[in-house]
This record gives structure tokens, C-alpha cells and sequence, in this order.
């Protein structure tokens, strides 16, 4: 998640949601939690008796908002813009704690005399290419710099030597005014750029009413400084936009310049919409990171000297990267892997440079037929992915298809939906029934870091089977066919490691020598590591996920089985209820609760600090949690002229895995779209750019010039209405896990949609009426609910309507509906690729569609009819002009 990990240092929340108690104020915004998270809401709820403000910022008035002291509307798509405010707010009004910005932050950096910002450029910053659609950000860099090292960066691929990053950490720390005054340091241009950012133009882009607005503004900074902390809760409300990345990035310099960033009750707190998304980031199912943030190798990876060169940082923590890459591959190939092979470097696959295989790339390059087989495991993608009728089109061109799930879902039947003749359809699908959590042991990987261990209850009936089982079994059964082969490409399944010991009548595979490997381990005694810090680059050690070291410190004790709570008067953060990455620590960035002198910044807010009487009087951080620092290194200790590694990084540099050791206000290297936020409208809006008119959406938005890939545009009248989509409490994302239930499928029978009473009013609409919304890419129909929690807006003196739509419903299971999602296009986020589904536009009629799942014939027919393939940034009359000479698709 390049939103924190890129402000802060690591992808992942910075706090835990029990310490949510501790906060004086928590912002709930891109988030229902009382309805998508109430086992965690509930400490909110605690909070509020202890005084805390709770203040809700959505385009629905939900549960959330009822169980808030503040209920603050906002148009979907327009939170950097509030944000943003709130930013302009804490700067004009001298609210931001000075001590810990210049401490702390890159506040005072110098940036580079050709950097242009925004407002310079009527939107754009120094650097873009408009025809490749993407920026150069050679000139965003610090003064006197090249282009740092960040997380997720890759200075190699931008022409810096590791001699040259080398050379310049030896050189010190970046030019910095201490005064703040230098134009061109980071506070004096942040200031410059959001100082548009008024409470009157967030009122006309957001639709937010003023007074409410500075009952927010003045909420967070009353609630924020040495005595007290404010905390934010986000989801996909923020995640699922051609901005996702931005809108984090926002809410991130606003916590910096609080200095609620590594504080009780503060930070920032992620909340994961599945019971281990967190771990399938940490340990990825994704195509270009390994496991612990580890990037993928490039095709210009010639060798492991190559990729560690390219990678590792020389100052900061990800200076140890060669330890954790060495010792990933020697728990991967093993006795196989050596210095002299470079550990089986070259087993890895490597990403080329041209080429996408993200997760919409993927079901294009499918649907073109390039893309022959696919496992498809826990997944429901022919109803929860966007456009989901391009995604069961383009299964339907497999030669073959693995569905594992414990239900006949829809992705397993996509060769029968649609309309379309199964006899048509040369698929061959496989479904193999998967085991639930109580039938397996195993562990996951929650909202904040922490693994938990779950035990297996009962054997899975029939044929059903873990992942564990699945994948050890298969990996056995390949490395059978395979035997005694001596091509190249066959040597890295043949040499990796396979042992895992198998269990039972199922021939299960034992859990925990999964989670050993994954742990760490010395290669000469296969004894258990104690956590990251043994982790070595010579080949000594092995760990399948350096993040993840420590949790089974030694044969036997797995300490994400841990279920002991704090007792009544003790602190220990709750330490010993699962394990949290990395090393157990509950709140990152921890050292930042201490000021730069060691000392909690108020006794009210103490978590760490630097008690000089420890380790027999030379001292040491102690506390309330593990300190995300040195454990010895004094507050006082200066940066090491020459130094690398943490050696260039000071006591009192909190950040450790930053590059300088700060918090990133502005990012010099490692986004794609802008070094600072920037409010763009959605790629469908109804409404044009007030702050940069002719500027539009994000400029390195991903979108995809096909024809079976139209948008609805900007300003669009053909599309009037916004629409956003959302979760219930009782189904569960796209309802392979809840519509089969029939419990649940009682409580929310009907696929609906929520209206305002303006809107019915206009439409004639009443509760319980069918109704139909279409887009550019299909219709689907839904009954109304008439609901005085959705109100109109008013945008820039005109007033818009809001449709929200659940999106859990499919053509199987108990209860059946329209898929909503295939009403959404493909426009992604430049950074993670991820699509916009929580603010586009529609039409609304009442009445129902053509009867049943439309065909695929008349889906196409609809898709063509939309004209100029609806054009992207632009009004639909300059579109119309525009649209051969320079689509916005494809990059």
C-alpha cells in the first residue's frame, strides 16, 4: 500500500483497533465500520464513553453515522479536496505541533529548483508526458539528489547507480532550512499548494456545508498535540479510486502535521475487508512483490548482485534487504541454493517492462486469448470484480479453469450465465470443493498486522480439502511428472523445497512446518530464529517472510496462538493476544511518542521512551510496546558522517524505514501520479475539475482503449447520477460466503438500491418499485428503497443526486439478483491498479430491464452504442472533438 508505505515506510495500519480507546477524536471516512466492521466498532463505542468526539464522513448517513457525534456528507470521489481543507485549515490557523514537524517530517527538506507544482501548471506537475500519459519525477527530488530511495522505489530502473546512492547517503543528510522560510523546502510549497483549499471551495466540490465542515476542522486540531491524539478509520471507501493511493497520502500529511502519527489514540487505521487481506499482501498473491514487501525481479535483473543493487537502500532499515531476499530463497530451494548459484536467483520469474499482469490486464490479455488456464481460489470475481461481465467473457475463453470454493459459485458456472449456449463455451472447468476455517488449521492476518492462529474443529466433508492441502499435493504431484527432467525451466519446482510432513487419513500437511519456514530458521541446526534481526545474507539462514520472523521463535511455540490479555491495570498493549508484524510491535512508528530527547511528550500520551538507567546504565527504549527503534541507540546519537544503513539514520529519526528517518510529507520517489494530493474528479463525474478546470481527472490514470471497454465520461447528460457501492453486515462481498445461507439470505433477500426521496420523487418511484440503472457497460435492475439517508448534494450551485448500491447479489446460491458490478468500468489507480468503484455515474429509470441476466450479445450492443466509447477527462461535447485524436486509454 504505497499510501503508508510511502509516507511512513511500511504498507500496513500504524496503530491497532483496541487502542482506539486511547483516542480524543477518531474520523471515520471511506468506511461503515459499525456495519462492515462491528467486532472492531466496538472500540470506538468504548472511546466514545471515554469522551472521545466521533466524527463520520460518507455519502450515506449509515449506522456509523448514527452511533457519531458528527455526521459530515461528502460527494463520493472528492476526499482529497476535504482533506485537503483540513490540511489548509491546521497550516492557515498555526494548529500543526511544530516540535514533531520539524523533528520528525521531511518538513524542512529542500526540494529540487525545477520542481513545479499544480498550481504552477494548472493541474499537472513538473515532468508529465501527456502522449505516455505518465511523469518523470527526476525533478521532485530533494536538492543535490538524483532519486532517493523509498519503499517500492526502484532507482536502478531511473539511472542512479547504487555507487552514486552510495556515495550520496556518505555525503549526509539532505539540505534542510530549519526555519522552514526557504521557498523551496517542503512546508513553504506544501502551504502553496493547498492554499485553494478553503472551506468555500471544499463546500462546492464536496457538497460538504461549510459549518460542518470547521466543526471538523476544529475537532482535529482541539484533539491533537502533546496531550491529545486523534486516530482515522478508512476502507475501500478510500482504496477503490483513480486516486486511492492519493486520498491515504492526504490523510497521512494531515497526521504528520498533527503528530498523531506513532501515538496512543493516533495514526492511521486500515480497515481490511476480509479476515486476512492484510496477509495476502504480507505473504502476496500479487504479480510484481514477494513476500515481506520484497519487490519483484526485473528483466534488467541479470543477477542477484543486479536486483540487490537495485533495490537495497543505503541508509534507513531496507539497507538489510539482501538479508531478507537471501534468506527467502535459501527457505525456498534449500540445500539447492548456494552463493554459487545466487541461491537460486534465477529460479524467480522476472517482470518485463512492457508487459502488465495485474488483475484487470490479466482477464483482457484472457478475453483476447492469451491467457490459456487459471486457478481461481476463494475468489468470486464473476460478481465482485468490476465489469464482471467482461471478466465471465473472458473465462469463457480458457482452454481450462480450476474453481475451488465450497460453493458452486458463479465463477464456477460462468459457461452457463449470461444467456450464452454452454455448447459454445470450449472451457473446461474443474471444481474442487474447499475446506471452510474450522475444518483446517491455519492462521490469519487481520486489520492490524496481527496473526491469529485457528485450529481445526472438524475434518472438511467429502472431497473437500484445504489450500494447504491442495497446493502441497499438487506441487508433489508436478514434481512426479517432472522427475529427471534437466531443462532449465523445470529446475526451480524440481530443486525447491517439499517436504512438509503430511498427517492423518486425508494426508494433510502439517500447518505449523508451514508456518516454521515462514518464521525463519538457521540452516546448520534448523532451530528456530528468534526474529528478523538473525536473519543473515550468507546463506545461514532461511525465511520464508522476514516481516512474519519471530512469530514461532522456537519448535513448538507458536505466538499467534497467544490469547492472554492484558490484566486489569497492566499496559502491555496487549501483547500477548496473537503477534503482530513486525516483531510484535502494536503501534508503528513508536518512537515518535517520545520527543526528540526520549521523553514521553506528556505522560497522558506515554508509550515509549529512553530510560537511561537500563542495560546497566548505558540505557535502552523501553515501554508499553516494542519500540520500532534501535533498542540502544541514545536520542542524542547523531547521524555517522559516512554511515550506512541505520548508522545514517539519528536517534531521533522515528521513520527508520524512510530513507532520512522522517515522515514523508512530500514524496520525492516512489508514486506515479504527484509527490503531493491532488483533488482530480473521478474518471465518470457529472460535474468538470472547479480547481483545475482544464485539467479534469488523474493524468496517469490507467483506463483501456477496446470497444468493449466504453466510459460514461465527464459532465455526460446521458449519465446524470453518481452512484457508489458498499457492503452490508449481513452478506458478506460478492455473497460466495453468505447468499448460500440461508439465515443471512433471509435477512437481506433482494438486491436493492437506496434513493433519496428527491430522486423518487422525480422518478415516481416508491419503496419496493423496480427500478433500472444503466451505464455505458450494461444495466442491471434492482428494487428501490426510499431512504432519507441519502440526500442530494449541492455542487458549485447546482444540486446532484446519490444512488447507493449494495453489491453482493448473483445469479446462484439462495437469493439471487443482478450483478451489480457490471455496471463499473475499468479505470484504475497509477500505483496499485486498483479500479473505481466507489464513485461513477449512471442512469435511473423506473421499471425493470429486458427479463433475466442480460445476454452476452446484448451486452456488446450496449457497450457500442455508447458514443465516442465514452471519452475519458473530458466534457462530452470537447470529447466528441477529441476522441480520435487523443483517447485516454491504454497506458
Amino acid at each position: 500500500m504505497p499510501g503508508l508505505g510511502t509516507s511512513f515506510g511500511r504498507g500496513g495500519a500504524t496503530t491497532a483497533q483496541w487502542d482506539l480507546v486511547n483516542s480524543d477524536c477518531i474520523v471515520i471516512q471511506g468506511s461503515n465500520m459499525a456495519e462492515c466492521h462491528p467486532v472492531g466498532f466496538r472500540f470506538v463505542m468504548e472511546a466514545r464513553e471515554r469522551g472521545a468526539k466521533i466524527i463520520h464522513v460518507d455519502p450515506r448517513f449509515t449506522r456509523t453515522s448514527a452511533n457519531a457525534d458528527l455526521y459530515c456528507p461528502i460527494r463520493p470521489g472528492t476526499d482529497i479536496a476535504f482533506l485537503g481543507g483540513l490540511i489548509n485549515y491546521v497550516l492557515s490557523n498555526d494548529k500543526w505541533f511544530k516540535e514533531y514537524v520539524l523533528r520528525y517530517t521531511n518538513a524542512s527538506t529542500i526540494i529540487n529548483g525545477d520542481f513545479k507544482d499544480t498550481e504552477d501548471l494548472g493541474g499537472l506537475f513538473s515532468g508529465y508526458d501527456a502522449e505516455k500519459r505518465v511523469y518523470d519525477p527526476s525533478s521532485w527530488t530533494y536538492q543535490g539528489e538524483s532519486v532517493p530511495a523509498a519503499v517500492g522505489a526502484h532507482p536502478a530502473r531511473t539511472g542512479e547507480s547504487y555507487t552514486e546512492r552510495l556515495n550520496r547517503t556518505e555525503a549526509g543528510p539532505p539540505p534542510r532550512d530549519e526555519t522552514l522560510q526557504d521557498p523551496h523546502c517542503v512546508f513553504q510549497i506544501l502551504k502553496r499548494h493547498f492554499a485553494r483549499y478553503t472551506p468555500e471551495l471544499v463546500e462546492q466540490i464536496c457538497g460538504t456545508p461549510q459549518d460542518v465542515f470547521l466543526q471538523v476542522a476544529e475537532a482535529i486540531t482541539a484533539n491533537s498535540g502533546r496531550e491529545r491524539t486523534t486516530a482515522f478509520c478508512y476502507a475501500v471507501g478510500w482504496t477503490q479510486h483513480t486516486v486511492g493511493v492519493q486520498n491515504i497520502r492526504t490523510a497521512a500529511i494531515l497526521q504528520l502535521l498533527l503528530g498523531n502519527i506513532g501515538r496512543p489514540g493516533g495514526g492511521i487505521m486500515a480497515l481490511r475487508g476480509h479476515a486476512t487481506i492484510q496477509g495476502s499482501t504480507d505473504i502476496p498473491t500479487l504479480f510484481n512483490i514477494l513476500p515481506g514487501y520484497l519487490a519483484m525481479p526485473h528483466e534488467g535483473d541479470k543477477t542477484l548482485d543486479d536486483y540487490i543493487h537495485a533495490n537495497q537502500a543505503p541508509s534507513g532499515w531496507w539497507y538489510n534487504q539482501p538479508k531478507y531476499i537471501v534468506s527467502l530463497l535459501k527457505a525456498w530451494y534449500g540445500e539447492h541454493a548456494s552463493k554459487d548459484n545466487e541461491f537460486g536467483f534465477q529460479h524467480l520469474p522476472k517482470l518485463l517492462s512492457e508487459d502488465d499482469y495485474s488483475y484487470y490486464p490479466m482477464f483482457f490479455k484472457m478475453k483476447d486469448g492469451k491467457i490459456k488456464g487459471l486457478f481461481v481460489h476463494g475468489e468470486n470475481f464473476a460478481v465482485g470484480g468490476p465489469s464482471s461481465g467482461i471478466e465471465r467473457a473472458a473465462m469463457r475463453k480458457l482452454a481450462w479453469c480450476v474453481v475451488r470454493d465450497p460453493f458452486l459459485i458463479e465463477t464456477a458456472d460462468f459457461w452457463k450465465l449470461d444467456g450464452v449456449d454452454p455448447a459454445t463455451v470450449d472451457t473446461e472447468v474443474f471444481y474442487m470443493p474447499a475446506a471452510w476455517p474450522p475444518e483446517k488449521d491455519g492462521s490469519f492476518t487481520n486489520t492490524q498486522r496481527m496473526l491469529q492462529w485457528h485450529d481445526k474443529a472438524v475434518d472438511p466433508p467429502g472431497d473437500a480439502r484445504s489450500e494447504t492441502w491442495f497446493f502441497v499435493h499438487l506441487g508433489r504431484r508436478l514434481r512426479e511428472l517432472y522427475a529427471g527432467s534437466t531443462a532449465a525451466r523445470d529446475q526451480g519446482l524440481l530443486t525447491m523445497t517439499w517436504d512438509y510432513p503430511l498427517e492423518g487419513a486425508m494426508q494433510e500437511p502439517r500447518a505449523e512446518s508451514v508456518s516454521e519456514e515462514i518464521s525463519g530458521y538457521t540452516v546448520a541446526d534448523n532451530k528456530q530464529v528468534a526474529g528478523y534481526a538473525a536473519l543473515k545474507d550468507d546463506g545461514s539462514t532461511a525465511c520464508g517472510c522476514w516481516i512474519y520472523s519471530g512469530y514461532i521463535p522456537e519448535k513448538g511455540v507458536n505466538l499467534a496462538a497467544s490469547r492472554d490479555r492484558d490484566a486489569p491495570g497492566e499496559n502491555t498493549n496487549h501483547s500477548r493476544w496473537g503477534w503482530a508484524w513486525p516483531a510484535n510491535r502494536r503501534i508503528l512508528y513508536n518512537r515518535a511518542s517520545a520527543d526528540p530527547d526520549g521523553n514521553p511528550w506528556s505522560e497522558r500520551k506515554k508509550l515509549v521512551w529512553w530510560d537511561q538507567s537500563a542495560n546497566d546504565g548505558k540505557g535502552a527504549w523501553t515501554g508499553h510496546d516494542v519500540p520500532d527503534f534501535e533498542l540502544h541507540k541514545a536520542p542524542g546519537t547523531p547521524v555517522q558522517r559516512q554511515g550506512v544503513g541505520m548508522d545514517a539514520i539519528s536517534g531521533a529519526d522515528p521513520f527508520i524505514m524512510q530513507s532520512d528517518g522522517r515522515g514523508w510529507i512530500y514524496v520525492p520517489s516512489g508514486l506515479k501520479d504527484g509527490p503531493l494530493p491532488t483533488h482530480y474528479e473521478p474518471a465518470e463525474s457529472p460535474v468538470g475539475n472547479q480547481l483545475y478546470p482544464t485539467c479534469g481527472n488523474n493524468p496517469c490514470m490507467v483506463t483501456f482503449d477496446r470497444p468493449d471497454m466504453p466510459y460514461n465520461g465527464m459532465e455526460n447528460p446521458r449519465f446524470p447520477y453518481i452512484i457508489t457501492t458498499y457492503r452490508l453486515t449481513e452478506q458478506h462481498t460478492s455473497g460466495a460466503m453468505s447468499r448460500w445461507n440461508t439465515w443471512l439470505a433471509e435477512l437481506q433477500p433482494e438486491f436493492f438500491v437506496e434513493l433519496s426521496p428527491q430522486l423518487a420523487g422525480e422518478k415516481g418511484v416508491q419503496t419496493g418499485d423496480w427500478v433500472t440503472l444503466t451505464t455505458t457497460r450494461d444495466e442491471v435492475e434492482a428494487k428501490a428503497l426510499v431512504t432519507e439517508r441519502m440526500q442530494p448534494l449541492r455542487i458549485a450551485g447546482r444540486e446532484y443526486h446519490v444512488i447507493g448500491m449494495p453489491y453482493h447479489w448473483g445469479p446462484a446460491g439462495v437469493v439471487t439478483g443482478d450483478v451489480a458490478n457490471d455496471l463499473i468500468g475499468v479505470a484504475l489507480d497509477p500505483n496499485v491498479k486498483i479500479h473505481e468503484a466507489k464513485a461513477f455515474t449512471c442512469d435511473l429509470r423506473k421499471g425493470r430491464k429486458r427479463m433475466g441476466m442480460p445476454a452476452a450479445a446484448e451486452q456488446d450492443a450496449l457497450r457500442a452504442s455508447a458514443p465516442d466509447g465514452g471519452t475519458i477527462g473530458r466534457s462530452e461535447s470537447e470529447g466528441a472533438e477529441m476522441a480520435h485524436a487523443a483517447p485516454a486509454a491504454g497506458r
